[in-house]
């Protein structure tokens, strides 16, 4: 939708919520990183709507009465929900990985004999809102990578291994995200749960420190100089 005013200021908050809208279309393969990048440096150098509309208007409008510069950001209620691809997986001298975008049964078993495995629930989808993970890991290793804004508990033992939760651990939880436990054993062997953000919030978060930094390197004086009049 075109904003019947295109004049108007823009405010920070519709320049994050465009942000948000370029970060799920990167994640979902719809720019690649170089347009990510430059598109995100002109959201934030937007001054009014008509700067800001250019930069979504290809992109799909989120679902909602809302303008493509006022769209809601991506919720956890998108991804909860359908059949599961997934319910176990299973490696013996060998490995095995799910990552991408997967459906997590709402019970979920891995088990590693010695082998290793990755489960990777940054972008996966979650058949229910509460998901039970059992991990069992025997003279080798699984690694279980989730978003930070995830709701995660870990409740596993290790004899002589480890069950190791690592990565933001004290990080406060979205209200609005499923949630998962991870249980099981490791015996001669190790899980480990790590909270990372996915490559493309890394992009967006690298592509706000090269612009803040070229705020402070003085890269921006055309702008303080219409805001300020001096010369």
């Amino acid at each position: 939708m075109t904003s019947e005013l295109p004049e108007m200021r823009a405010s920070d908050a519709e320049r994050e919520r465009v942000a948000e809208r370029l970060r799920d279309a990167v994640a979902e393969g719809r720019l690649d990183m170089n347009e990510f990048e430059q598109r995100l440096d002109a959201a934030y150098r937007a001054r009014t709507h008509g700067d800001l509309e250019p930069l979504v208007r290809d992109l799909p409008v989120p679902a909602g009465p809302a303008s493509a510069v006022e769209g809601p950001r991506t919720t956890w209620s998108g991804r909860v929900g359908g059949p599961a691809t997934s319910k176990g997986a299973f490696s013996f001298w060998g490995g095995f990985g799910r990552r991408g975008s997967w459906t997590v049964g709402r019970r979920f078993t891995a088990f590693a004999l010695m082998g290793g495995g990755e489960l990777d629930l940054r972008e996966a989808r979650f058949e229910d809102r509460e998901t039970v993970i059992d991990c069992i890991a025997i003279m080798g290793g699984i690694q279980v990578t989730v978003p930070p804004g995830l709701n995660v508990e870990v409740r596993g033992i290790g004899l002589m291994g480890g069950f190791d939760e690592r990565g933001r651990v004290d990080a406060t939880p979205d209200p609005e995200a499923p949630r998962v436990i991870i249980r099981g054993l490791a015996l001669m062997g190790g899980v480990g749960v790590e909270r990372k953000l996915t490559r493309a919030e890394k992009q967006r978060l690298k592509a706000e420190r090269e612009r803040e930094r070229k705020l402070m390197k003085g890269d921006d004086r055309d702008d303080r100089k219409e805001l300020g009049g001096g010369a």
